[in-house]
């Protein structure tokens, strides 16, 4: 079915490519990210996906089960960190480290705007269930991967107060990027600093956890009243 789908013409009439299922999968992914970014999910036919990734509209179906299961894919994609990521970040002190990741996540998104911002926006407002399981299970492979890029053993990445950390920094992520790419409150830069300077702390506070410290070690209480 798919090396018939191959020969399919492109958006502008050229012959498309042969292309195994996995990169003609991620092809489809690529287009709807886009189509889904420009237009409210009502609004977007799986024909156009498909004109636009130059396959048949029955390879979407067989490869995502239809348009709402394409979509849902596409919002756990942007949210969760691929794996791949662990294979390309930088190595050196955990300044540079942070440094990398941040300015990587950045790139996306801003690559990625729209669907990136509806996904934000989905997050923080929908109350669709499939959307709350997909971004949940989205943002615990998430957790698992930041972890794991931080060091950390197995049996530790199961530890309930390590993976809110990662949430909780998932959550200022979203928030720091829409300010930065919905309202205009902060520059790319401001927010890369922003974002790199959290991640720093978080890492640190999770070495101390894993240490046998208490979460949050070494910082002062705050003063009661007097």
């Amino acid at each position: 079915m798919d090396g018939q789908a191959t020969r399919a013409a492109g958006p502008a009439g050229e012959p498309r490519r042969r292309m195994v299922p996995d990169d003609r999968r991620r092809e489809i992914l690529a287009c709807a990210r886009r189509v889904f970014g420009e237009k409210a999910y009502a609004e977007v036919a799986v024909s156009e996906i498909a004109a636009q990734a130059g396959v048949a509209r029955g390879l979407i179906n067989h490869y995502f089960g239809g348009k709402r299961q394409l979509y849902l894919e596409v919002l756990a994609a942007m949210v969760a960190v691929p794996e791949v990521t662990l294979e390309v970040l930088p190595k050196g002190s955990l300044e540079e480290r942070a440094d990398g990741i941040v300015d990587h996540f950045l790139t996306v998104v801003h690559r990625n705007r729209g669907i990136w911002l509806t996904t934000v926006r989905l997050m923080s407002q929908s109350t669709d269930d499939d959307v709350a399981k997909v971004t949940f299970e989205a943002e615990e492979r998430t957790a698992d991967l930041v972890l794991e890029a931080l060091g950390m053993s197995p049996a530790f990445r199961r530890r309930e107060e390590a993976r809110a950390m990662i949430r909780a920094y998932g959550s200022m992520v979203r928030a720091a990027s829409h300010e930065w790419l919905a309202r205009g409150t902060l520059s790319r830069t401001q927010t890369h600093r922003l974002l790199v300077s959290a991640l720093v702390t978080l890492a640190g506070e999770i070495e101390n956890l894993a240490a046998g410290g208490p979460a949050l070690a070494g910082r002062a209480a705050a003063p009661g009243p007097a």
